[in-house]
């Protein structure tokens, strides 16, 4: 049976245009494209101490059987959410099954009818899909611009009083650019009109911070910001995420995050898995290579003159602006080509005139590799 014509049309643009996507088939090229920034998705000893840490515990269970507030709330949700909670200095902390679950729920219940959101304009597609689903109103800001931001607070806010909650949602590093607002200043500005700070960690924990804790933790703002929400399917290396912030916000999203209520909840293996990748934090010396290849990158592109490309990044992501779609997926191919897992991120995912190059960074990258794939791109360029 074929689809309707308005699908078969969209398709034939995304085919017109070059921009269709096509899941990726794997190869064993060098890796720059995924999330893995510390290897935890391919530690044996996560693994195995995970394996370990179920026999120990004597749990036999492949699936958690139901929704958490059902049958599925095993008593390892309630360890884990506590180590989460004290290793990032929060009242409380409550697991989603993904980042994705996490900010749906969080901007689809939390801001009431009348609240108004202000979004960095470069947020995650999550988080503009949470905001859509509020009844709250909603307002982008350009991105990291602080004046633009402070402009539309003055709209909303009145210095003598809130008179709606305001609510100042960006994130800590962005996926697409890798660079990260001055969240000092974020702060100062929420304090300054009552509004409450709310930033998504994703790409900033295992990153940032003497143990990974992420950029708010690293600079000790924690207090400071109303929720944060961390993701383990990128520095971590596993799958969920968690909402932080105090008990009452806790208990309100057990209670009204349709994202949280209305699905099956993790498994103990992959509740086990995010406690024992937490546990590694403390204790691994990844993030330290990490730490050292992100300064070794922004080196060789200083060295070879194509830093202008970038970005400004001190993150694992760094991003070569390369217009064009047809044009960034030819260099993309060619670095592939070379052994090199390197991603074209095309329009519509960014704006069009935005397309860029993609070059995620890992412990696991040697300095070899890394200078490799830059003098690979600058003499493609």
């Amino acid at each position: 049976m074929k689809i309707p014509n308005p699908l078969q049309q969209k398709l034939d643009l995304r085919t017109e245009t070059n921009a269709l996507r096509k899941l990726p088939v794997s190869t064993n090229g060098i890796d720059f494209s995924s999330n893995d920034y510390l290897g935890f998705a391919k530690s044996l000893e996560i693994f195995d101490n995970t394996h370990q840490y179920l026999v120990d515990k004597n749990i036999k269970a492949n699936g958690a059987t139901g929704s958490r507030l059902i049958s599925g709330n095993h008593h390892l949700y309630t360890l884990t959410e506590d180590f989460i909670a004290q290793f990032h200095n929060s009242e409380a902390s409550l697991i989603f099954n993904s980042g994705y679950d996490a900010n749906v729920g969080f901007f689809s219940s939390v801001p009431q009818r009348n609240d108004i959101i202000l979004y960095d304009e470069l947020c995650h597609a999550s988080i503009r899909d949470g905001i859509q689903m509020s009844h709250a109103k909603s307002y982008k800001f350009q991105h990291n611009d602080y004046e633009d931001l402070e402009s539309l607070l003055r709209k909303f806010v009145t210095l003598s009083g809130v008179e709606v909650s305001v609510y100042i949602v960006t994130e800590s590093v962005f996926s697409m650019d890798g660079d990260a607002p001055n969240i000092e200043t974020l702060v100062q500005l929420s304090e300054k009109f009552n509004a409450l700070l709310v930033i998504d960690e994703a790409h900033a924990l295992g990153v940032f911070g003497d143990n990974g804790e992420g950029l708010v933790q690293s600079q000790n703002l924690q207090n400071k910001v109303f929720a944060r929400i961390m993701t383990f399917g990128k520095g971590l290396g596993c799958h969920g995420a968690a909402i932080l912030g105090n008990t009452d916000l806790k208990e309100y999203l057990v209670n009204f995050a349709r994202s949280f209520i209305y699905t099956t909840g993790l498994s103990p293996h992959s509740v086990a898995t995010i406690l024992m990748a937490y546990k590694n934090l403390n204790s691994s010396l990844e993030l330290q290579k990490l730490k050292n290849n992100i300064n070794f990158f922004n080196q060789q592109k200083q060295l070879l003159g194509i830093k202008p490309l970038f970005v400004y990044s001190k993150s694992a992501i760094h991003s070569a602006i390369i217009p064009g779609n047809e044009k960034v997926k030819h260099i993309a191919s060619q670095l592939q080509e070379k052994g090199f897992e390197v991603k074209a991120i095309l329009s519509p995912t960014v704006p069009e005139g935005q397309e860029r190059l993609r070059f995620c960074l890992h412990s696991y990258n040697s300095e070899q590799e890394i200078s490799a794939v830059i003098t690979c791109l600058y003499s493609l360029l």
